[in-house]
């Protein structure tokens, strides 16, 4: 990857063995390796032990406000914002961290915000067996803001929802107030 990189500063009219750039190839191969970590991360030696039988709970989890950081896929520009999840158990809960490094998982690979969204909520909807699961992504795109159309102040929102929060309007609604902070409808 080295070669590949020390060619595509030659390419751009760079000198790639002028001093602030001696070293780049290798910190560019490594910050790439590690952007793209999720291709070899296997889900179920991440859930490891910290999946638990619990009859009793039956209300939505939430672990909202989760960072998230990718790379398009179209022009491996970062895009990042924050990920909402929910679930509604049935029988299983997960430890609250493992949440969050789904949503990593799934960040570092070569992303369209569209699909990120859909496979954070099939993964979880596999592992857990819930009685629904709802995810939410808001991110900035750099492709969009540094390059293309120039919008910096844009931002997408994308949903995935299986279960109850696609078939009950409550639970979808109750959901997206508590991301919001703004107060639960009524029933």
């Amino acid at each position: 990857m080295k070669d590949l990189i020390k060619n595509i500063l030659t390419q751009i009219g760079e000198d790639p063995s002028r001093e602030g750039l001696k070293n780049t190839p290798e910190r560019v191969e490594k910050s790439l390796k590690f952007l793209t970590s999720g291709y070899h991360t296997n889900i179920s030696d991440l859930v490891n032990d910290a999946l638990f039988e619990d009859h009793e709970t039956d209300e939505m989890v939430i672990v909202r406000d989760v960072e998230l950081y990718s790379l398009c896929e179209h022009h491996m520009l970062p895009f990042f914002g924050k990920c909402h999840v929910a679930y509604i158990p049935k029988g299983k809960i997960i430890g609250l961290s493992k949440i969050p490094r789904i949503v990593d998982v799934f960040s570092r690979r070569l992303q369209v915000q569209e699909k990120l969204t859909t496979q954070i909520a099939n993964c979880l909807n596999d592992v857990l067996k819930p009685l629904g699961i709802g995810v939410v992504i808001e991110a900035h795109h750099l492709c969009m803001a540094m390059r293309g159309v120039q919008k910096q102040n844009s931002y997408t929102t994308t949903s995935s929802m299986l279960g109850l929060f696609n078939d009950d309007a409550r639970t979808r609604a109750e959901f997206l107030a508590l991301i919001r902070g703004t107060s639960i409808p009524l029933r």
